[in-house]
């Protein structure tokens, strides 16, 4: 929901409708995303005016953690707990589904964001939580205080930027890149081994905020066969896409991060496409990654 603030309450209601008539249910927020803090959770209320029983049928994940002003990162007890209690306000809800803490912060202290944690949870204000581009170790440290189970990562992963998985393809083999140990390494085998979700963000970039993959001109190979299985499955590029993603045993979640309802139909699409090994590794092989 990250874009949402300039659109009109009928925009916004378009996205929502069309999102739960192609089975979306979940919906992803920040206290940094919009013009001021928490502006898209309002925007998000504003617009839509949910009812009880319509609040009831999808899951509301926000995130806290970043301070724009000042730029800098802070999990601090009385930062996390404020933001958390301000979300709610902006949301009009009484609970957050899912709260996550967003991006590490290097001054982190587990024993803070423990407490933050444990009186979010039995004030019943957050029913779960998770955090957002972690690396193993830095979960690691967290979970030496925190109780509670992480249930998800949100990550940065598209076809082409997916280090975190061409880092295990590549293995062992001397001066490849992709065989580098980024990020402590195997982030998605920890994830999977802890029952994590990780949260695939900006699934269509190139890169980081580069532009998507769709017709770039640094991608034809890519691209083509992009084209060949939207083809095949009677789909556009972008629902083959997505497939990449949720193929995965990981079990991971599309961050779709569109304001366009054919979009997000497009992507869903793209959830039902199991494609073949050969389709997956060729897709990844097509983005330029190595396949050995």
């Amino acid at each position: 929901m990250m874009r949402i603030e300039e659109l009109s309450d009928d925009d916004i209601r378009a996205l929502y409708d069309r999102c739960r008539e192609v089975g979306v249910d979940f919906f992803d927020h920040a206290d940094l995303y919009g013009s001021s803090r928490h502006a898209c959770e309002r925007r998000f209320t504003e617009a839509l005016k949910l009812t009880a029983s319509e609040r009831d049928e999808i899951t509301l994940q926000t995130k806290t953690g970043i301070v724009a002003d000042d730029w800098h990162f802070d999990h601090s007890y009385e930062h996390i707990v404020t933001s958390a209690e301000e979300s709610l306000e902006a949301l009009g809800t009484d609970r957050i589904d899912v709260l996550l803490l967003h991006r590490p912060d290097a001054l982190v202290e587990p024993d803070e964001v423990a407490r933050a944690f444990d009186h979010l949870e039995s004030s019943g204000k957050v029913r779960a939580f998770g955090v957002s581009n972690h690396t193993p170790r830095q979960i690691d440290l967290l979970k030496t205080a925190v109780t509670q189970p992480l249930v998800a990562n949100q990550v940065q992963l598209s076809i082409t930027h997916s280090t975190i998985i061409a880092q295990g393809l590549a293995s062992n083999m001397a001066g490849e890149d992709d065989s580098i140990t980024r990020d402590g390494g195997g982030l998605v085998d920890y994830s999977r081994i802890n029952g994590i979700t990780l949260q695939a963000w900006s699934p269509f970039q190139k890169g980081f905020f580069d532009g998507v993959i769709f017709g770039a001109e640094e991608y034809p190979v890519l691209n083509a066969k992009l084209d060949e299985l939207a083809a095949k499955y009677g789909v556009t590029p972008t629902a083959i896409a997505t497939a990449w993603i949720t193929r995965h045993p990981a079990g991971m979640q599309v961050v779709l991060g569109t304001t366009n309802p054919q979009r997000v139909a497009d992507a869903a699409e793209g959830s039902d496409i199991p494609l073949t090994r050969g389709e997956w590794y060729g897709l990844i092989q097509a983005a330029g990654h190595k396949v050995p």
